[in-house]
């Protein structure tokens, strides 16, 4: 089994390799529900906010910046990523099959692989990134392989979903995945050009605010914060416009394939590049340590091939409004 290793740093999420055939090419359709399934949202009218970021220690060749105006159109955009009980119902009502399924195995991070099954359940790992395993059977029902499950977990944000699988959600619950210029702006929480969504300290007076990992990276997880892997979606407070696990916890989705040049960059509604080989995720992971990878602030940003999936990638949906 070969895998794909991208060429930065990766501990931000495994990828499949290009050359690795999906078992279903073509994922089946997904018919809108006839009452779409409704989550709490937020919605925005028409805004404005800069875009991107000038930060000193931004990651270099990830396109962070310029700092850029851009203007949005009206859209609401779901307060929480999606959930194991809301993804549940999905796969009730549609019988849908994730990508990760239909392969047989998923990226699973070291630390969350039983150790005394680890020989089981570990087919292969990355060469520049060990810690990312490929555990066979892993998927959203089942986040660390086979004999682990969901089930006191319904309200963490469900993973192990690819792109395409986000995206046929999304259709059967009415909306789309949100763009990066939708995501940023709701993610920073009504600040202009702060570090976080709560202003420039990871933790104020002490305080964590967001799941990403305390310790050293990717051997000792100290848990200071209160988990060593993915937490409920509402267990830290919300930004400025009532967004939850924006920070931290999951990568999320976007709609815009990943490019690093905005020179021809609409500045309205921008919608990145029409073509490319992979997608957009922003926010951040439980895994995100500012030794290693400080990409869990809400101009940071990193990609993946669309039909990759791992126990630290989720996603939440967006609408356009009149």
């Amino acid at each position: 089994m070969t895998t794909a290793e991208t060429k930065r740093k990766p501990c931000c999420a495994a990828s499949r390799a290009h050359s690795e055939t999906s078992p279903s090419p073509s994922l089946p359709a997904v018919t809108p529900a006839s009452a779409p399934h409704t989550r709490p949202a937020v919605a925005f009218p028409a805004v404005s906010f800069l875009m991107g970021t000038d930060y000193a220690r931004a990651n270099h060749g990830d396109g962070e910046g310029p700092v850029r105006p851009v203007a949005l159109s009206p859209y609401a955009i779901d307060a929480c990523p999606v959930t194991n009980a809301d993804f549940a119902a999905f796969v009730a009502a549609t019988g849908y099959v994730t990508e990760a399924e239909r392969f047989g195995n998923s990226f699973v991070f070291q630390g969350q692989v039983p150790q005394e099954r680890y020989d089981e359940l570990v087919i292969d790992t990355l060469a520049a990134a060990p810690w990312w395993c490929l555990v066979q059977d892993a998927c959203w029902r089942a986040p660390e392989g086979p004999g682990s499950n969901i089930a006191e977990r319904m309200t963490h944000p469900v993973v192990h979903v690819s792109w395409n699988d986000a995206m046929a959600y999304a259709a059967w619950s009415g909306g789309t995945l949100p763009t990066e210029a939708q995501w940023e702006y709701a993610a920073r929480g009504g600040l202009e050009q702060k570090l976080y969504p709560w202003g420039d300290e990871l933790t104020p007076q002490g305080r964590h605010l967001c799941n990403v990992w305390q310790g050293e990276f990717p051997d000792l997880n100290t848990g200071e914060d209160g988990f060593a892997a993915t937490c409920p979606v509402d267990a830290f407070p919300p930004n400025g416009h009532g967004l939850y696990s924006v920070t931290g916890n999951t990568w999320e989705w976007c709609l815009d394939f990943w490019s690093v040049d905005f020179t021809a960059a609409p500045s309205r509604d921008p919608q990145g590049p029409g073509t490319g080989g992979a997608r957009v995720m922003k926010g951040g992971s439980f895994l995100c340590h500012a030794s290693y990878c400080n990409r869990y602030r809400p101009a940071a940003r990193t990609m993946n091939t669309p039909d990759s999936a791992a126990s630290n990638i989720g996603f939440r949906c967006a609408r356009p409004l009149p």
